[in-house]
Formats: structure tokens, sequence, C-alpha cells
């Protein structure tokens, strides 16, 4: 890809991955071809900010990231008593930016 798209792609998309794997991205961003690469640019990500909203005020997120067994579970335990609504809020971001890695690196696999 060329360092014009790649830059589109994480001014587009940077904050939601985490810095540690900005890098990685690039990395793997920039051996792919440019027709490639317009593919990975309708991608649609998760931001990390608006599921930790959506893990405070309703305990959503779980449905959100994909991980509709835990969050239907996650629900009928009443958020297990609380104390799962109370760390999945500080687990949100993290499990945001693993979600948003997972679904890039799956999308890399699918267009080489």
């Amino acid at each position: 890809m060329k360092p014009e798209m790649i830059q589109a792609f994480m001014l587009k998309n940077g904050e939601c991955f985490d810095s540690a794997t900005i890098f990685d991205i690039q990395t793997k961003l920039e051996q792919l071809d440019d027709s490639k690469g317009m593919t990975l640019m309708g991608l649609e990500f998760q931001k990390p900010t608006f599921i930790l909203i959506i893990a405070i005020l309703l305990g959503w997120e779980r449905f959100f990231l994909d991980d509709i067994g835990l969050g239907v579970v996650k629900v009928i335990t009443c958020y297990g008593c609380g104390i799962w609504w109370l760390v999945d809020i500080f687990s949100a971001k993290r499990r945001t930016y693993r979600y948003n890695y997972n679904k890039l690196n799956t999308a890399l696999m699918m267009v080489h």
C-alpha cells in the first residue's frame, strides 16, 4: 500500500487500536497492494470510548463485540450481581482494541 493510503487508514481508524499494535498494523499494510488496501478502508471498527460508555451505562458492550453468549449470560445473571458489570467496565477498552485487531487480521487474511 502507498504511504498516503496507510496514513489515511491510520487517521480514520487509529483510535480503534492499541498503541502497542500500531507499528505491526502499519507493517502489515505496507505489504498489501493498493487495490487490496481499498477493501480495508471500508471496514468499520468499534470505537473504544463508545464501548466504554455502553459498558458503564447499559452493560451491553459484549453484544457490540460479538460476544453474544456471554452477553446473554451476563444479563440473565443481573450482571453477575454487579461484579461482572464492574469488571467489564475496566476491561472494555482493552477488549475493544483486541476485537478490532482480530477483525483487521481476519480481513487481511481474506484479502491475501
